[in-house]
């Protein structure tokens, strides 16, 4: 968990405001959730490794003994968490709410989530979360706009060139029974597969008999893995998808995936669709029912967001089943990517006073150049005014001006 330092604050405000604004004009409505949930909800086996690194929040009124006796159950010692995701919030939300919503909810979700993380480089134990989520449409449609709305908030902090990498739960499924692999061993074997493009097929082939996997499921998955391939290039459509997947892909499976593709074309008027297919993509939140997808761009070798669509949460809360899919923004990562200056037309000016200028005086300078719309900030002069002068620009004044007592006229310099 960090301070985040004046300058810092205001370049973040400046992103997240880029991302508001590109998201609410895709018709999606922002709304706000608590940073507590109920201890049940947040630990209801749907949040994968994440439930793992929840804080929970100690029941109130329990003594020592209570304590003692419920040292090893912690539902029975905590009734409250902090969230450690959107996600989980926003079903609460529109279980709770639906009858004052929408019959298709476009929400945006910002703000922090907890996690208990091992504190690393780019690993917080308190971060930001952008979400989008449509719930209430399970066409193509609803997955196309999560990508487009995304892809236009990237563009639009000057990343451009972002893709996305999308596979859908259903594929992989089918894929592992296809090989031999049975239910039972499915969740290990994906976090194996999870880690393909760091060890390698050798490696994946290795690990997945460490684990005691099938060996005439891991002899055809490692066939599949070397079979022969063309060099040839195939954008993203049904030729891309099928060579990917062994044969006899599901239609509807298949289906989907090309109409996310082509409505995705249409809204970003662009004939090159920027989604890639992958068949080893999985993604590790327990609650992806079907298409998931990851946000990624050549600058950088990991993902900058990412999704999926998790038909089946809601009706956890609700009783009856809902579609939904969202989409969540990496903002720590994008921050930091982001080369953003100042926002365009904001004058900031710095006014350096000496110590004998009266009060009255420097308010009336100060006033009207805020009533002119300037943010300004009153300092008094130092003997190392460069180092001063260092300082405000560092925090993103633009301007500045000296004030001697009886000033009338107010001289502004640029600030660089």
């Amino acid at each position: 968990m960090r301070d985040i330092l004046p300058a810092d604050k205001a370049r973040r405000e400046r992103v997240l405001s880029v991302i508001r604004d590109r998201y609410r004009s895709h018709g999606f409505d922002e709304i706000e959730t608590p940073a507590l949930e109920e201890y049940s909800r947040l630990h209801a086996g749907i949040g994968g490794d994440n439930e793992k690194l929840a804080y929970n929040v100690l029941r109130r009124g329990l003594d020592a003994e209570a304590i003692r006796e419920a040292a090893d159950d912690q539902g029975a010692l905590a009734d409250l968490g902090l969230r450690y995701d959107l996600t989980v919030p926003l079903a609460r939300f529109y279980a709770s709410n639906r009858g004052q919503l929408p019959g298709v909810f476009r929400a945006i979700q910002i703000g922090p989530v907890w996690r208990a993380e091992r504190p690393q480089k780019g690993r917080y134990r308190q971060f930001v979360q952008c979400d989008i989520d449509i719930i209430g449409d399970d066409s193509a449609r609803a997955e196309a706009e999560l990508m487009v709305a995304s892809l236009d908030a990237v563009d639009a902090l000057g990343l451009e060139g972002a893709t996305v990498r999308i596979n859908d739960r259903r594929a992989l499924d089918w894929m592992l029974d296809s090989f031999g692999f049975t239910a039972e061993e499915r969740p290990g074997v994906l976090i194996t597969i999870d880690k393909l493009d760091k060890i390698g097929p050798e490696g994946v082939a290795a690990e997945l008999r460490e684990r005691g996997a099938a060996a005439s499921a891991v002899d055809a998955f490692e066939e599949f893995l070397r079979r022969p391939q063309t060099m040839e290039y195939n954008p993203f459509g049904e030729r891309q998808i099928r060579k990917a997947l062994p044969e006899n892909a599901p239609e509807e499976i298949v289906g989907h995936l090309v109409g996310i593709g082509e409505a995705v074309a249409v809204g970003r008027d662009a004939t090159d669709i920027p989604l890639v297919f992958d068949p080893f993509l999985v993604r590790g939140m327990g609650y992806y029912t079907g298409t998931i997808f990851e946000l990624a761009h050549p600058s950088v070798s990991y993902s900058l967001g990412g999704g999926g669509r998790y038909d089946g949460m809601i009706g956890r809360f609700l009783g009856q089943q809902v579609p939904a899919v969202g989409f969540s923004l990496g903002f720590e990562r994008l921050v930091d990517l982001v080369t953003a200056g100042t926002d365009a037309g904001e004058r900031a000016v710095v006014l350096i006073h000496d110590a004998d200028v009266p009060v009255a005086e420097l308010v009336t300078h100060k006033a009207g150049l805020v009533a002119a719309g300037a943010r300004v900030r009153l300092e008094r002069r130092t003997k190392n005014v460069k180092a001063l002068l260092e300082r405000s620009a560092a925090d993103g004044y633009t301007e500045f001006a000296t004030v001697a007592a009886g000033t009338a006229q107010l001289e502004l310099k640029p600030l660089s």
